[in-house]
């Protein structure tokens, strides 16, 4: 069975180390949503289970119920239709993204395009790569946005498949 792990807003550990195991997010800052995406994701391995769960509580108390992610399956260990997470069924999607993006639906049609940072990327670009994403004025892609910040196409491919720690 997968552990449920916990995630922080990235204003929250600005200049400390990143606990083993913990997801961070940050969500767009603004009410305009022009940029290319609404938040960002850096889950710390390819276990879905201990990682979406984690997200999905911390987007419903700040987004409301979440009912759908989307994802690419190429980043997963497995993959499921659905996970219930704190008694609450989202349903998965596969394939419904490109590849280190996310789709997260509120309602029946409210949606939030997140960048997904690769599990193993380094605190530094990892980081870097959020707050670009997450920039009013960002209209480029999540492959563009995780170049600019350093993280190689080469490091993306090397994933654990358990929670460090």
């Amino acid at each position: 069975m997968s552990r449920l792990v916990p995630v922080q807003l990235l204003a929250d550990t600005n200049g400390e180390p990143v606990p083993p195991g913990s997801a961070m997010l940050r969500l767009e800052t603004t009410s305009r949503r022009t940029g290319t995406f609404d938040g960002a994701w850096w889950p710390r391995s390819r276990d879905l289970g201990s990682q979406l769960s984690g997200l999905v509580i911390a987007l419903t108390a700040r987004l409301g119920t979440v009912s759908r992610v989307g994802l690419d399956t190429s980043g997963w260990d497995e993959t499921p239709g659905h996970l219930v997470v704190a008694g609450h069924t989202v349903h998965v999607d596969w394939s419904a993204a490109g590849e280190s993006t996310m789709i997260v639906t509120r309602g029946a049609q409210d949606r939030f395009l997140f960048l997904v940072v690769p599990p193993q990327t380094a605190p530094g670009p990892a980081h870097t790569a959020m707050a670009m994403a997450v920039r009013d004025d960002n209209a480029v892609s999540a492959e563009h946005v995780l170049a600019a910040a350093g993280v190689t196409p080469a490091a993306r491919t090397s994933v654990p498949s358990r929670s460090p720690g």
